[in-house]
Parts: C-alpha cells; sequence; structure tokens
C-alpha cells in the first residue's frame, strides 16, 4: 500500500505548471482583496473531510485571484526573486521528502547537502573559508543569528557569559548601526535585547551609505562594541564603504557584521565585486537565497567567521535528542530553529544548474536591466532618478506625495508590472527592484512604458 496518492500529486503538478505557464501574461498584482479572498475561502470547518481532490481544485479557484505574480518577469516589488525551475523542482522534492533537516541523525541527506552548499556560497561570496554557515527563514533571523553570535563574543571577551546570566547586569555593549540599517536589524537587535534607544545611528551619505569618518567618532570609547554595515541599501541599492568600515572597526577591538540581504550577491559579480570590498574581513553575514539566488521563498543564509561563537549562540542538547557522529552536521546547531524543511535542496541545485559563471550572469544581468530600466524613465520629463544605479535598485521620483501614491496605484491597477512606493530622505519615491532570472529587456521596456502612462494619469487626475 502506498502512502501518496499519485492522482492528487499530478493534480497539484497540473495546477502549479498551469500557474507557471500563465505567470507572464497575467496581472502582475492580485485581482482580489483579502476581504474577498476572506469570504471565497472561508465557512465552517467541515465535519467530515471533503475529497482531496475537491480540497485541491477548489483551493486553486478561490486562492488564485489573490496570487500575486512575484514568479513573473515584472515584479518589481520588495526585492523579491523568481524561483529557478531546478531550484522550484527541488523543492517540490523537499516537501515530497519531507525531511526534518535538524540534524544527520533526522535527515543525514538534509545535512549533507547543507554542508556541501555552504562550502559553494562561501566560495560564491568570497567569505572565508573556515567560516560557519547556517540556513534560515530569511535575512531577518539571518541577522538574528549573526548578532546573537556577536553578543556571545563581545560580551565573552570581557568575562560575561550571557548565555549563562543573560543580559541583567552585563556590561554595556555599544551598537551601532548606518542611519539607513534595515529595520530587520533593528528588529533583530530588540530581539536580542539590545533597545534601539541605545543604538548609535551614524549619518549616510545622499545615496545611503554610512559615512565612515562619521564612524571612527561613534567608536571612541572603551567596551564591547558591534558594528552593523550594510551591503545594499533597500532603496538605492548603495553598499557601505566595508573596506574603511571593518578597518576602523578592528582597531577598536569591535565586531562587523553585514546586513546584505541582497547586496553581498555582488561579490558574485567580478565587475561589482568592488562594491563589497572588505566584506569578506567582516566577522558576521546575512543574506538571502530567497532574491538574487532566486530559489523559492523561505531561505536565508547566516555565516560566521567565528564558528565557535555561532555554535554557542545557538546549539542546543537535551538527553533525547540522539547527537551525530564525529564531524556530522547538525544543521540545528547553526540557526534558531530546531525541526524545519529541508531548505538545503533547493540552494544545492540553484547553484549546481548555475555554477558559479551562472551566478554571476544573473547578478550582472539584472544590474544592466536596472540600468535600462533607469534610462528609459530618466528619460521621461515628468520622472527624475534619485540613485546611482549602482545595482539592481532604481528610484524615481514623481511629484509630491500625492501624485506619488496616485501613479503607484495607477501602475498596480494596470497590471502590466508590479512596484511599490517608498520615502527617501524625506522624498516620496517609486521604487524598482530587478532580481528575476525571468526578466529580459522587452520586459523592462514594456514595464517602462507602463510606469509612464501611469505617471501621465497621475498627473491628468
Amino acid at each position: 500500500m502506498s502512502i501518496a496518492d499519485p492522482s492528487l500529486l499530478r493534480l497539484a503538478a497540473e495546477h502549479a505548471i498551469a500557474h507557471l505557464e500563465a505567470v507572464a501574461a497575467r496581472p502582475a498584482g492580485a485581482r482580489a482583496s483579502v476581504t474577498e479572498l476572506r469570504a471565497a475561502l472561508s465557512g465552517p470547518l467541515p465535519a467530515r473531510g471533503v475529497p482531496g481532490p475537491q480540497v485541491i481544485d477548489e483551493l486553486v479557484r478561490d486562492a488564485d485571484p489573490g496570487l500575486v505574480a512575484s514568479p513573473g518577469p515584472r515584479y518589481f516589488g520588495f526585492v523579491t526573486g523568481g524561483a529557478l525551475p531546478a531550484a522550484l523542482a527541488a523543492d517540490w522534492l523537499a516537501a515530497a521528502w519531507d525531511q526534518n533537516a535538524f540534524s544527520a541523525v533526522s535527515s543525514p541527506a538534509a545535512a549533507a547537502v547543507e554542508e556541501v552548499a555552504a562550502e559553494w556560497l562561501k566560495e560564491l561570496l568570497g567569505l572565508p573559508g573556515g567560516a560557519s554557515v547556517g540556513l534560515v527563514t530569511g535575512a531577518q533571523m539571518a541577522n538574528v543569528t549573526a548578532l546573537a553570535a556577536a553578543r556571545h563574543r563581545v560580551l565573552e571577551a570581557v568575562g560575561w557569559d550571557v548565555a549563562d546570566r543573560g543580559l541583567v547586569g552585563a556590561p554595556p555593549v555599544s551598537v551601532i548601526v548606518g542611519a539607513e540599517a534595515h529595520v530587520t536589524v533593528l528588529r533583530a537587535l530588540r530581539l536580542l535585547g539590545f533597545g534601539t534607544g541605545t543604538v548609535t545611528e551614524v549619518p549616510v551619505d545622499g545615496q545611503g551609505r554610512m559615512r565612515a569618518d562619521a564612524l571612527a567618532r561613534a567608536l571612541a570609547g572603551e567596551g564591547p562594541a558591534i558594528v552593523c554595515a550594510q551591503a545594499g541599501n533597500v532603496n538605492t541599492g548603495a553598499c557601505d564603504p566595508l573596506d574603511d568600515i571593518v578597518t576602523a572597526a578592528r582597531a577598536r577591538g569591535a565586531w562587523v557584521h553585514v546586513d546584505g540581504a541582497f547586496g553581498l550577491w555582488a561579490a558574485a559579480s567580478p565587475p561589482l565585486a568592488p562594491l563589497v570590498a572588505g566584506a569578506d574581513a567582516a566577522h558576521s553575514w546575512a543574506t538571502d537565497a530567497h532574491k538574487w539566488l532566486n530559489v523559492p521563498y523561505d531561505c536565508g543564509v547566516v555565516a560566521v567567521a567565528d564558528p565557535a561563537a555561532h555554535h554557542a549562540a545557538m546549539a542546543l542538547t537535551a538527553a533525547y535528542l540522539t547527537r551525530a557522529g564525529e564531524g556530522e552536521r547538525s544543521n540545528s546547531d547553526w540557526a534558531p530553529e530546531a525541526s524545519r524543511r529541508a531548505r538545503g535542496f533547493a540552494v544545492y541545485a540553484a547553484l549546481r544548474a548555475l555554477g558559479r559563471d551562472g551566478v554571476a550572469d544573473l547578478v550582472d544581468r539584472c544590474c544592466a536591466l536596472a540600468r535600462r530600466m533607469a534610462a528609459a524613465l530618466g528619460a521621461d520629463p515628468a520622472l527624475t532618478v534619485l540613485n546611482d544605479v549602482v545595482l539592481n535598485q532604481v528610484l524615481v521620483q514623481v511629484g509630491d506625495a500625492a501624485v506619488t501614491d496616485a501613479a503607484v496605484a495607477a501602475v498596480q491597477r494596470d497590471g502590466t508590472c508590479w512596484l511599490a512606493g517608498t520615502h527617501w530622505q524625506g522624498r516620496p519615491a517609486i521604487r524598482i527592484s530587478i532580481s528575476n532570472w525571468a526578466t529580459t529587456e522587452a520586459d523592462v521596456e514594456r514595464a517602462a512604458a507602463a510606469i509612464g502612462a501611469a505617471v501621465r494619469s497621475a498627473f491628468a487626475q
């Protein structure tokens, strides 16, 4: 007797394939509101189970209007990558295999594939070969994990065991961030007991890069310190001067963490690698695989140059947990989660399918498309490109806040592409992020025309 229902799995696969084959042609945004979707999906919990094929067919029918075309080539919101075919296929297998990626005991395959993928990631991103790596849900938990390791090590250096004694009564830790630090860094600090009111903000330049001269002043003093730098400003794509930051921080004895959710991938591209020069000399790094590596969502990467600090911050033991053998990986030693899905299969498949040159080409191509988008939009007299397009982000000013909001709404209604508004240094703006392997020059030209038309409509109103 099989525990699988092949017909049901084939039905789900048929629905998934049909969605992906049509995703480039469907509106880029959702076609129904949450209220409408709730009405379609809700109802009393059935007393008796509904047949599986009916459940799947009706789920697809009722959820479809609320799906955004994020796998499609013209979804430019939130630095969202698509899903490479090999990564998606491996992720489907991961769901079917249903491995608990906790350790080599719970799944030797999940442990081994994650270990291999970790080595490849370090090579691609130019990180130290001895660094430890964990796969987490995203850059949010990668930041939490890295900063937990930082907290452990800088307090241990002044004689305080935070794992045993907690933070009450601990020596104060100076935490320094740029004024454009991403919100996930600030939330990570809150979760770790560093109130945001105690964090020192360093001024940034016109592109959002931390000013190294101002950092040097902020580092004055003594005691444990952590500096959070950034590779890839979420609005402009600009990268902090990491070489100068690391040099100044190391001279002070401070730990340097690099939040590189998407910008750290510049290291994989020879022409773009200078943007993140010095990153390899930091102490910890956070990035996303579900952004520029284009694996399905729920996959971030944390790396720490000090594996002992990383392990001390994350490892857990219990009498009932059978430990892996000597030299065998326990994935849970490097991430906050215990039980979790086997994210490593999709990462492994993406890296193997692309290879080093393919990853570099993916990054370079997205950046070239961003420059093409900026050129097309900048040629419109109603639009002003606000940023130096160094990576995959394009920041555009339309007019006042009301016109910007109207333009964004018009673009979203049109459905040719999807983007969102933001505020940049006090000015309303439109943010465009190109991160999908499937995006082409034709997609950029089509989207730019739609954006221009929406802006003219907003002005007319």
